[in-house]
Order: structure tokens, then sequence, then C-alpha cells
């Protein structure tokens, strides 16, 4: 699937990392919806089809946010924190994602 930006993308181009703190496993342990580091170019469909692909679950429903860079202050030097894109994809109430 091509994205607006004019290049496609892989699965494993898609998914960075998954995200894995408290809130994010307390979603998973409740509400079957993990989170995930994807590309800046990725899309909703691209998110779904890698996950889908990756792991042979069916996909429900996919959330996107955009993480903007905040200016932080270290004593006298000024830096900025990376934006990030972040997805919570939620599963199938039947199929699981093993993270551990």
């Amino acid at each position: 699937m091509a994205g607006e930006i004019g290049f496609e993308l892989r699965g494993h181009e898609v998914l960075l990392r998954p995200l894995i703190t408290e809130k994010t496993m307390h979603l998973s342990e409740r509400r079957n919806t993990f989170c995930f580091l994807v590309s800046t170019a990725a899309t909703k469909q691209s998110v779904k089809e890698a996950v889908e692909k990756h792991w042979s679950v069916r996909v429900v429903g996919v959330r996107i946010q955009n993480r903007v860079g905040k200016s932080r202050r270290f004593k006298a030097m000024i830096g900025e924190t990376s934006p990030s894109k972040r997805a919570l994809v939620t599963l199938h109430e039947d199929d699981r994602i093993a993270l551990f």
C-alpha cells in the first residue's frame, strides 16, 4: 500500500517496537489492546496489515497518536525530545499477542 509520501513501507519497517509501560500492560490485559511505536510514515491500514501478517491475528481497530517533540532543559543545555508516532491496536477477543 503506497502512502501519501510516495513510497511503500514493508511490514518490518512499519512496526518499530512494542511500547511496554504499566498503562499499556493494563490495556493489553483488560481490553486486548497493544501499543507499538511505528514509523512516522505509517498509516492505520499499513499498521493493521503488519500486525495481522506478523502475529497471525485479527485486528478490530487501530488508533494513531502523533507525539510532538518538546523542548527540555538540563542545566545550561537546551535540547529537544524526538517526535514519535504510536499505534494502539485492538485485537479480536479470541486473539492474543505474547510479547514476553
